[in-house]
């Protein structure tokens, strides 16, 4: 940790370690949990044909608030130095000094453990991509020092519950797995740019590096091509399963809501970007509503 002096706390002030703990793995902002969930949502309704099993739909939504949770602890962990140069994130308990940064470690090994017991019960193949999936969770915090894209590697990283998924349901891997990944990895470059263009300023001044920057004046237009390349991948992946109106109108649907993203950031306003970014809940349901009612209409 930097040798730093930071302000003391009065004692009085300082929140309970439940409280700390929660904040530090990021409960309290839910959005980060949907945008690992819908996906694997998907993936798990399409593996398994509209009808996950009671334990698969259990470990796999569990999983996700785990290691979404374990991934919040490392990379602050990762970003200790850097979060109290950032206006958004120098509360956060680690850079602030209300916790240690060995507790970090400690609640990220503790979580992925957790997670990593809910997949005992599945096949070889599961287990190994889930060795794969908590290496993403480790390695992507450190990838801003050096990729000009690190919301690219991030899209791997958040996406990879959807070939875990078809691993666990079919035991196998199918074009489609990797199509949809390939999708989310689109879908994350585009939300993850957004939230970039939040802290573009303090990220510019600190050293590290991010879509938004890499894109500089283009960002906008480089948001809007990645949804555009995340619906016409769900597209192939729709095609490749021989899906109904239904998913049609769900990717219509989520058509919508990212043009309706770009007047919240055509401004590139930290307070536009910012809602745009949590609004891609609604982009991840939708696309979600339109498989389910392919599977529950006949």
């Amino acid at each position: 940790m930097s040798s730093e002096a930071r302000p003391e706390v009065p004692s009085a002030a300082v929140p309970s370690r439940f409280e700390l703990y929660w904040r530090l793995v990021r409960l309290h902002r839910p959005i980060g949990i949907l945008l690992l969930l819908w996906p694997t949502l998907w993936a798990l309704l399409v593996a398994t044909a509209g009808a996950p099993g009671g334990y698969l739909l259990f470990a796999f939504v569990a999983g996700t608030v785990l290691m979404r949770s374990a991934g919040c602890a490392i990379n602050d962990y990762a970003d200790r130095d850097f979060d109290r140069h950032v206006e958004r994130t120098r509360e956060r308990p680690l850079t602030a000094g209300l916790i240690q940064p060995w507790e970090a470690v400690a609640v990220f090994a503790v979580l992925a453990a957790l997670a990593a017991l809910l997949v005992l019960p599945f096949n070889r193949l599961t287990w190994a991509l889930a060795g794969v999936a908590a290496f993403l969770a480790i390695s992507y915090p450190f990838t801003k020092r050096f990729l000009a894209l690190p919301q690219a590697y991030l899209g791997i990283a958040f996406g990879f519950g959807i070939p875990m998924a078809f691993a666990a349901a079919q035991g196998t891997l199918p074009p489609t797995a990797w199509v949809m990944l390939a999708a989310n990895v689109f879908w994350a470059l585009a939300y993850d740019t957004e939230y970039a263009m939040v802290d573009r300023d303090d990220d510019l001044r600190i050293g590290i590096r991010t879509a938004a920057i890499t894109f500089g004046r283009f960002d906008l237009a480089a948001v809007m091509l990645c949804y555009g390349a995340t619906l016409a991948l769900l597209g192939v992946a729709g095609w490749l399963e021989g899906f109904g109106p239904f998913f049609w109108l769900g990717l219509l649907v989520a058509a919508g809501i990212a043009g309706y993203h770009y007047t919240l950031i055509r401004s590139r306003s930290r307070e536009g970007c910012f809602r745009a970014f949590n609004h891609n809940n609604w982009f991840g349901a939708a696309v979600f509503a339109g498989l389910l009612l392919e599977y529950l209409v006949p």
